[in-house]
């Protein structure tokens, strides 16, 4: 039996190891536990922003891992959940009887004190986190926050608070979020993704229905319940339902698109539950400038206009194409997508396939494997298939050079070039942007 002893103070620790420390989550608990004055360092596969960031912190970051990276007289080993269990740090770790959580069971832990505010959702809880999380800024509750992002305003994925609110992005993937407690959680919407984990839309909304059981009755949950799937999940609920349809956002917001509001919805119902003024709420939300790759403006050159998204569901990218549409009409978006996981790309292909209808043009990259092994049963070129017989301009690359090659013939001036997609495929626009004429 491994040690993951839940009685443990993490906050407490003098030695913590992180592995998978440029992930998003872990990265945020590793600022977290330096800034406490804990001795943290950590292990990834690869260079980084984040792990840039996170030297800037005194964390020492180890490429590649290796037994070895482990410290000796470690108190705990956090552990992203894109590692298996053969990991060499992990098993070594377990080996030395060293004190092993998983990021969310890590997250859960150092939450569990206080008033938490937890964001779940298929899509939309990063900018959902990210609003509650600035309008309390704003309202000067000096919350604590920790989101898979860089929140704008303060360039980081985790802000140090000594509120007593607790504002944390909830993930469903393996139900992590049922290692969150919340005293309000809000639910944006559950769609079909996951399944490569849960097998069935019925076993995702079981999970669901696991994470709003946790609220304690006096608790809240804050969903839209005019949606049909959230009417449902409602009814399973213990605690105070509030319905967040019911908020009026008569005011601009800095981010774009009709999902952006009902996101807003949400994060204003939540803000009231916890207390704050109609006033706090509307300047909250309507200077919430957004977070790292939603929605991210990179830049323009020679009149084309580089956004990046990380929309890697077929809803998101539907709905992120929509937005852009309606907010730049009679001007073209060429998108460069790179399929994020074997196992989403060939369960959603003919959800993929018809959310492009949007885009002047597909730059299609191979699909980042992620987690997964390579499946050899699906690949980006089958998707660009099915594109053109859609009648979409699509074309298949296998380089980010190439990628770049393929935006300078494509793109013209007043283009917006949109990079999508959950890996790295955001290092393309930058790459285009730095490139000669």
């Amino acid at each position: 039996m491994y040690n993951t002893s839940k009685n443990m103070d993490l906050l407490q620790a003098k030695k913590i190891y992180c592995i998978g420390i440029g992930g998003i989550g872990v990265s945020a608990l590793a600022q977290m536990f330096a800034r406490r004055g804990i001795a943290v360092s950590g292990s990834d596969i690869a260079v980084s922003p984040i792990t840039a960031q996170l030297k800037k912190y005194g964390i020492t970051i180890f490429i590649g891992q290796r037994a070895q990276n482990v410290p000796r007289q470690c108190d705990a080993v956090i552990y992203t959940k894109a590692i298996t269990s053969d990991n060499v740090e992990l098993v070594e770790a377990r080996k030395r009887g060293i004190p092993t959580f998983s990021y969310s069971q890590a997250l859960g832990m150092v939450s569990d004190s206080a008033y938490t505010i937890a964001v779940a959702g298929s899509h939309g809880k990063t900018t959902t986190t990210g609003m509650i999380g600035w309008a309390l800024l704003r309202a000067k509750k000096d919350p604590t926050i920790v989101i898979g992002s860089f929140l704008s305003g303060v360039k980081s994925n985790f802000v140090a608070g000594a509120g007593t609110h607790f504002v944390v992005e909830a993930c469903e993937y393996q139900k992590s979020f049922l290692d969150i407690h919340p005293t309000i959680a809000v639910v944006t919407n559950i769609d079909n993704d996951h399944l490569d984990y849960y097998k069935t839309k019925a076993n995702l909304f079981r999970g669901f229905v696991q994470f709003i059981s946790s609220i304690p009755r006096s608790g809240f949950l804050v969903c839209d319940v005019t949606d049909p799937v959230l009417k449902r999940l409602a009814a399973h609920a213990r605690c105070h339902v509030v319905d967040c349809s019911k908020e009026r956002i008569n005011y601009s917001l800095s981010v774009i698109g009709k999902h952006n509001v009902r996101n807003a919805q949400a994060a204003a119902a939540a803000l009231r539950v916890i207390g704050l003024s109609s006033t706090a709420i509307k300047e909250g939300l309507a200077s919430f400038a957004g977070t790292w790759r939603r929605q991210e403006y990179k830049g323009s050159k020679n009149g084309v206009v580089v956004y990046d998204d990380y929309a890697h569901h077929p809803t998101e990218i539907k709905t992120t194409l929509e937005a852009f549409a309606d907010a730049f009409p009679g001007r073209r978006i060429i998108v460069v997508f790179q399929p994020h996981l074997y196992s989403r790309t060939k369960i959603l292909f003919k959800d993929f396939v018809s959310a492009f209808d949007r885009a002047a043009a597909v730059v299609m990259l191979p699909i980042y494997a992620a987690r997964e092994k390579k499946d050899s049963t699906i690949a980006s070129p089958m998707l660009v298939a099915a594109l053109k017989k859609r009648g979409v301009a699509a074309i298949y690359v296998a380089t980010f050079e190439t990628a770049v090659g393929r935006i300078k013939k494509l793109a013209r001036g007043g283009d917006i070039v949109l990079t999508m997609g959950a890996g790295d495929v955001y290092r393309i626009g930058d790459q285009f942007l730095k490139s000669g004429k």
